[in-house]
Formats: structure tokens, sequence, C-alpha cells
């Protein structure tokens, strides 16, 4: 039994990398789509906005505010790489590929997990690309260290795989991948309203507790302490917090709708 479980774990892991190659060349605007986002808006808030909205960073050239921005960018990437995961999920189940592993002697959550590392790995592949845009247009970390890239990183990656179980179970919620598409929109809608563009503080009074109270903004101005040295702060443990809990609730949503979906 050990041996037939060890081979199929490995047909697993083919399936799903598979499945991610399948659901890439279905949805191929998609793909695209998902990936020029975040580099599109580098690129229009840096040469068509930067000279004013640096002035809601409290002045500053051009190149102030391309450190302003970028932090948030990556961790926006992120949101919309998430998106594709939940089309991919909803895809699975609505052609009855995780039925299929259901059926299998595998541990049940391999599918999910398998499904969920594999995300990962292209949410950090996909920072990567617009890190190496960002760098290319002027941004610079000179005064982090060797430890502050590695919690920077540390950060980015416990983002990307919470965010990534929130679109597992948006995914297994939708009836289609039309629907999961639209359901997954506020992972992008999000960093829009937070502090990725302008500081909370630059905004209206009515607006401010929108932008403070919700995942993106602490996990954007720790990332961005620990790349440009600025302060973090209280933002470093409540992003923390939302990561686990994030990671937690799309982990047991996914798992219970795992188990009891019929399709």
């Amino acid at each position: 039994m050990g041996e037939f479980e060890d081979s199929a774990r490995r047909a697993l892991r083919g399936c799903r990398g598979r499945s991610h190659l399948l659901h890439a060349r279905r949805y191929p605007s998609l793909t695209l789509n998902l990936l020029l986002t975040p580099i599109v808006l580098l690129l229009l808030f840096v040469y068509i906005f930067g000279d004013v909205m640096s002035a809601g960073i409290g002045g500053g050239d051009r190149s102030a505010y391309i450190a302003y921005l970028v932090p948030g960018l990556l961790l926006m990437t992120i949101g919309s790489s998430t998106i594709g995961t939940a089309v991919s999920v909803s895809t699975d189940m609505t052609e009855g590929i995780m039925a299929r592993f259901r059926t299998m002697a595998i541990h049940r959550g391999s599918a999910l997990i398998g499904h969920v590392i594999s995300s990962v790995l292209q949410s950090l592949a996909s920072v990567v690309l617009v890190g190496a845009v960002a760098v290319a247009i002027g941004f610079r970390s000179t005064d982090a260290t060797a430890l502050e890239w590695l919690a920077a990183f540390g950060l980015v990656a416990l983002f990307a795989l919470a965010l990534t179980w929130i679109a597992v179970g948006m995914g297994m919620a939708s009836p289609n991948a039309e629907a999961a598409s639209n359901n997954a929109l506020p992972l992008i809608v999000l960093p829009l309203i937070s502090s990725a563009f302008v500081p909370a503080d630059a905004m209206p009074g009515w607006f401010r507790p929108i932008a403070e109270y919700q995942p993106f903004t602490p996990a954007i101005e720790t990332l961005r302490g620990l790349l440009l040295g600025t302060e973090i702060g209280h933002n470093g443990w409540l992003a923390v917090a939302w990561c686990l809990a994030l990671a937690a609730l799309g982990y047991f949503w996914s798992k219970a709708q795992f188990n009891r979906d019929p399709r």
C-alpha cells in the first residue's frame, strides 16, 4: 500500500503540473492579463503620474516615488496571480478532476496542497518578474541588510500562501471559471484602496479606515520598511497575524468544501 500511495502522490504532482500548463494554454489572455496588470500599473504610475503622486508622499522626485510604489506593487502581483488559481481550481472541480483525486489512495488534502504549492511558486515567480522590471526602471534597496531581505522574502512567501488558500476556497465555492474570476476580484481591488500608491494619512478621513483595516496595508508597510528602512511599527505583527488568519481560514474553508462537494 505504501508503494502504491507513493506512486499515486507522484502521479498527483504530475497531474497538478500539467493542469496548470493546460489552464495557461486554455486561458492565455487571462494568464497574460494577470501577469501584465502589475507591470502596466508600475509603468503608468511611475512615468505618467509619478511627479504628481510624489506629492502624496511629502514631495520628492520620481525615484522617491518608485521606491515607495514598488513594495505595494509586489504584493498586488500576488493578488493578481491568485485569481488564476481560483479559476484553475474551479475548472478542476467542474471537470471532475478533484472527484478523481478523491478515489485515489492518497491523503485527502494532497490535491489541495499540491495546487497551493504550485500556485505559490507561480506567484513568487511573478513577483520576481515585476521586481526585475522595477529594478530596470530605477528601484533600489541599498539600505536593506541580508537579514532584512530574508525577512522580506519570508513575508512575500507567507502572504502568497495566505492569498492562495483564500483563492482556492473561492475557486471551490464557484460554480464555474467565470464566477471564480469574478469572486476573486477583491484580491486586486483591495491593494488599490490600500497604502500601495499613497500613504493612508493622505487619504480623506472617511476613507482612511478602509485602507488601514485590511490585510494589504500592514503587509505593504512591513515590506516597505524592510526594503527601504522606514518605520515598521506595529505593522509587522499585524501583517503576520493577517497572513496566518487568512491561511487558516482558506485552508479549513477549502478542506470543508472538498470533503462535501458532490461534483
